[in-house]
């Protein structure tokens, strides 16, 4: 499996991680808040149809190496919210929700976690995603906070977040192009 993205439609990004299990400490890493702001953003997720969906991001924290956005992104230096709501819930297994509820760029987003051999697959699929730059940092941004998940779940310290992000929204300017 590789750890790059690929886009099953013009607008849909998949993305997949094998992670150590069990599948119940997965699935607490994406719907508990505390858990979650280790790798993504904290906030509330109601785990329900219709949930609210609250995240603020601190991708500046998510490492030790407290780096800092580069230019283009200087405006997620800080705290960065976004609202959604929960459209499938079925617990240790699938939850979807609309990503940047209300906003220009609203798309939906599902992780699919299912038993692989002695780990767990997690399936990372972001739709309509319509504009071409907004792919991008989608695709780098799952990937990066994707590898910081598998870091924390293994003990190991992540790299800082916008110095990877960075090389990898550079990375997939070239393999989505193709």
């Amino acid at each position: 499996m590789s750890d790059y993205g690929v886009l099953t439609a013009p607008d849909t990004l998949r993305i997949e991680r094998l992670l150590p299990g069990p599948i119940e400490r997965v699935w607490q890493y994406l719907t508990d808040s505390d858990k979650r702001a280790t790798w993504l953003a904290v906030g509330d997720v109601e785990q329900q149809v219709g949930g609210k969906v609250e995240h603020t991001f601190r991708n500046s924290n998510l490492s030790p190496e407290q780096d800092t956005p580069p230019p283009k992104y200087s405006h997620c230096a800080g705290d960065v919210a976004m609202l959604g709501k929960v459209t499938a819930c079925e617990p240790l297994r699938l939850l979807s929700y609309i990503w940047n509820a209300g906003s220009a760029e609203e798309s939906e987003v599902s992780f699919e976690l299912s038993q692989h051999n002695d780990q767990i697959k997690l399936i990372v699929t972001h739709r309509r995603l319509t504009n071409p730059a907004e792919r991008l940092s989608v695709a780098g941004g799952w990937h990066t906070h994707l590898n910081i998940l598998r870091d924390v779940l293994c003990g190991k310290t992540p790299e800082g977040f916008w110095k990877v992000h960075t090389r990898l929204e550079q990375e997939y300017s070239e393999r989505l192009a193709r």
